[in-house]
């Protein structure tokens, strides 16, 4: 790493794995700050549907203008979270895009991967800190099926794609509360504690 350059931490798996909820307290423990993905989707939802041009391309900038500014300061770094389907190039073309300002500046980029049964998840789709964060996911019976419709149509966890990869930790998270995941990850990937 050169200078001081913020380190960028991808927390992904498929949705309510836990993702925001490990990436702050993955916070509390190194000052890194937290920008789950429903930050960019839940206003651009106000104006424009899910997936569509004008919301795509909103998100998008919004993501690239915080992720280059945050890539270009003196803060330590940065928790990305993202749901990442790992069967659509796209996605792997976005976690790229979103590297590059770190990359450049000579920071690190790690990838913490999280799963658990979706049993698991299914509960903690209803939890409260997911609600209050993310309002599109408040009327649950459409949250609960989109989960299970999202299930069945990508592969949102990787097989062979990070092997032997030391910028890399995978964590199955169904059994762990985020405080054992973020002792783990803070420890395996070297994070900086504050």
């Amino acid at each position: 790493m050169t200078g001081n350059a913020p380190t960028l931490l991808f927390v992904i798996g498929p949705p309510a794995v836990g993702k925001m909820t490990v990436g702050n307290a993955i916070a509390a423990r190194t000052g890194f700050r937290v920008f789950h993905n429903h930050l960019t989707i839940e206003p651009v939802l106000r104006f424009f549907e899910f997936g569509t041009p004008p919301f795509q391309r909103l998100v998008e900038s919004f993501r690239q203008g915080v992720l280059s500014e945050v890539a270009a300061s003196d803060l330590p770094g940065l928790i990305f979270t993202f749901v990442w389907a790992f069967d659509h190039p796209g996605d792997a073309a976005a976690v790229a895009a979103y590297a590059e300002p770190f990359v450049k500046r000579g920071g690190r980029v790690l990838f913490l991967e999280l799963e658990a049964s979706q049993e698991e998840r299914l509960k903690r789709n209803v939890g409260e800190d997911r609600l209050a964060e993310k309002a599109s996911k408040r009327d649950l019976d459409r949250s609960r099926l989109l989960l299970i419709e999202a299930d069945g149509q990508y592969k949102m966890n990787s097989t062979t794609e990070f092997e032997g990869r030391a910028d890399y930790l995978r964590v199955d998270n169904t059994d762990l509360t985020p405080d054992e995941v973020a002792e783990l990850a803070v420890a395996t990937l070297r994070l900086a504690e504050a």
